[in-house]
């Protein structure tokens, strides 16, 4: 306590630091050092003696002195610091005892403590491409969403087109494609090259005949030239929905209901050819074009299906008179064979008694049993 007393009378003050702590020490306006863990004897006349303790737990290096320490101590700040600087057309990966750190921007700078590493630095320049280096996209891809970069994913069946500035560069092969985003605009449009289905629903169309209709389409389409398609067109799926919709108002426009129902599953020819050759043009192949659906008014419907009951009752009715004819016809034919042989008429009156005593409990017969024996005789001669 006494020896505390005589340093402060001294001019002196004492400063501990731990081993995680540094201190940049200034007197009388000027750099002393920059002090490491231990105890330390320091000069404190008229209390002008400036500590600035730093964490190292924080690894950067901030602090109100850092241009000045570099401008005119810059051995003493090489020795405790390490700064990182990138250029315009650079960027800088820095890894921290092997692990990934950060990742520096173009025209930035950074200072780091070089106790909290060891520290490496890898200058990448991205003047020419901005491909990430293979070697580097796993440490790239471990900084996450604060890595200037952009992932694109491309899957199987799937193509990517990339833009630099908006002008087209390559095309991407299925697989993770990692680019700097630093000061110039990336950009990917993903192609799928499979076979895909396009739903026109709901197109209200007026016939020849002025009635009014909507019809559902379905075309199946796949994409040959990814770079025509993604480049000729705003939209290339929207130009063929657009071109199936104009073909078909204009053919149907042209035919009247009865046409349209009758050939309902078919698709004009010259329909087809003229899709299939505007689509062609911006590296679309159309397939199969069928009209799924063909949706009728209210009023329209009802009128049908009374066409229909109509029609359907006018069939039944040249059955129903076409059987009748045949049952006159066959009893016209039994009524000839039992006028030229009395015996059939006689077995067919048997056969309608017998049918009769069979739905009756008794049976009264005025002939008499003598008539009727004498009737079996008589038959039988």
């Amino acid at each position: 306590m006494v020896m505390k007393l005589i340093e402060r009378l001294l001019g002196f003050e004492r400063r501990i630091l731990t081993e995680s702590q540094r201190a940049v020490v200034l007197y009388k306006g000027r750099f002393m050092g920059i002090y490491g863990p231990g105890e330390h004897r320091l000069p404190n006349r008229a209390n002008r003696l400036v500590v600035e303790l730093h964490d190292l737990a924080r690894s950067a290096f901030v602090s109100a002195y850092d241009k000045a320490l570099f401008r005119g101590r810059p051995e003493l700040a090489d020795e405790h610091l390490l700064e990182v600087r990138t250029g315009a057309d650079e960027v800088a990966l820095i890894l921290r005892d092997g692990q990934f750190y950060g990742i520096q921007k173009p025209d930035a700078r950074m200072v780091v403590w070089r106790d909290c590493g060891p520290w490496h630095v890898d200058h990448l320049d991205v003047s020419e491409s901005l491909v990430v280096p293979k070697g580097t996209a796993r440490h790239v891809l471990a900084a996450g969403k604060s890595a200037p970069v952009s992932t694109f994913e491309v899957a199987q069946g799937q193509c990517g087109l990339l833009f630099i500035e908006g002008a087209y560069v390559e095309t991407l092969s299925p697989g993770t494609h990692l680019y700097w985003d630093v000061g110039r605009k990336v950009r990917a449009s993903i192609i799928d090259l499979r076979r895909q289905a396009l739903d026109v629903a709901g197109q209200e169309i007026l016939t020849k005949d002025r009635v009014s209709i909507r019809i559902n389409l379905m075309a199946e389409y796949t994409v040959t030239d990814p770079v025509k398609a993604a480049t000729s067109v705003s939209d290339f799926t929207a130009a063929l929905y657009r071109t199936l919709q104009l073909a078909f108002r204009k053919v149907l426009g042209a035919q009247t209901l009865d046409q349209i129902l009758a050939t309902k599953a078919a698709v004009d020819a010259e329909v087809l050819e003229k899709v299939r050759h505007d689509m062609a043009e911006i590296g679309l192949k159309v397939g199969e074009i069928a009209i799924k659906d063909v949706i009728l008014p209210g009023e329209m419907r009802e009128i049908l299906n009374q066409v229909v009951a109509a029609e359907k009752q006018a069939e039944a009715n040249v059955i129903r008179r076409r059987e009748e004819t045949n049952a006159t016809r066959s009893l016209l034919n039994t009524a000839k064979v039992m006028a030229e042989n009395p015996v059939m008429l006689r077995l067919k009156e048997l056969e309608a008694l017998e049918g009769i005593a069979g739905k009756v409990k008794s049976l009264t017969i005025h002939n008499g049993t003598q008539g009727l024996m004498n009737d079996l005789v008589s038959l039988t001669e």
